[in-house]
C-alpha cells in the first residue's frame, strides 16, 4: 500500500499514474485521470450547472423510479478499462455529471466499474473543449452507448448515440417547445424548459 500524497503539488504530472495512485490522493483538488494523465478539474460549478444538473436528475430519478437502471451524480467515480480491471492497471477514472448504469454488477462501493450507459456532461466555461472532444472520443470509445452534452449558455441539448463503435448525433434539442427524448431509453422524455428553467 502506497503512502497517502496529501499536496497536489506532489504529483509529477509529466507522469503516468493508475487507479490505484488516484486511491491515495487525499488533497482537496478534484482530478481526473484520462489514459494515467492527471486532469484537474473545474473549481465547484456556477451554480447554473448546479440547477441543470438539479433539474435533469430530478427528471431522471422519476423515470427510473423503481426501475433497474441508478443514476448517479457527481462526484462518482467511473473507472475505463481496456482489458484487466484491476486497480493498477485502469488509466481512466473520470467523474460524469449525471450517469445512468443499468447493469448492476459494474456498481461497486468505489463506483461504477465499465461504461455506464448514458453519460450527461453540462458544459462549463474551462471543461467545454474536454467535454465536447476529449470526454467525446474517450465515451466513444469505451461504449457508452448515449452521451448527452447539455450547454447551459445557449440552451441545447446534443445527444449522440453509439453505432458500430461510432457516436451518430441523434437530436439537438435547442425550443421551449422541444420535447427531449433519449435513444436508448425510448419511454424518457423531459421538457426542454424543465432542463433549463430557473
Amino acid at each position: 500500500m502506497q503512502n497517502p500524497i496529501t499536496d497536489i503539488s506532489l504529483l509529477d504530472l509529466s507522469k503516468t499514474y493508475t487507479y490505484a495512485d488516484y486511491l491515495t490522493w487525499r488533497f482537496e483538488e478534484m482530478v481526473e485521470l484520462f489514459k494515467g494523465k492527471v486532469q484537474l478539474m473545474s473549481p465547484a460549478p456556477l451554480r447554473l450547472h448546479q440547477k441543470i444538473a438539479h433539474n435533469l436528475s430530478g427528471e431522471f430519478y422519476t423515470h427510473f423510479k423503481g426501475k433497474t437502471c441508478d443514476i448517479y451524480e457527481a462526484p462518482f467515480d467511473v473507472r475505463l478499462y481496456k482489458k484487466d480491471k484491476d486497480d493498477n492497471s485502469i488509466l481512466t477514472v473520470v467523474q460524469p455529471d449525471i450517469c445512468i448504469v443499468c447493469d448492476k454488477s459494474k456498481l461497486d462501493d468505489k463506483g461504477c466499474l465499465g461504461s455506464p450507459d448514458l453519460i450527461v456532461e453540462i458544459l462549463s466555461k474551462t471543461s467545454k473543449k474536454r467535454d465536447i472532444h476529449d470526454k467525446y472520443d474517450l465515451y466513444e470509445e469505451n461504449g457508452v452507448i448515449e452521451y448527452w452534452i447539455v450547454d447551459p449558455y445557449v440552451k441545447t441539448v446534443d445527444i449522440f448515440v453509439l453505432e458500430d463503435d461510432n457516436y451518430v448525433a441523434f437530436a439537438n434539442y435547442y425550443e421551449k417547445t422541444d420535447i427531449v427524448k433519449s435513444s436508448l431509453f425510448s419511454e424518457l422524455s423531459i421538457n426542454w424548459t424543465d432542463i433549463f428553467t430557473e
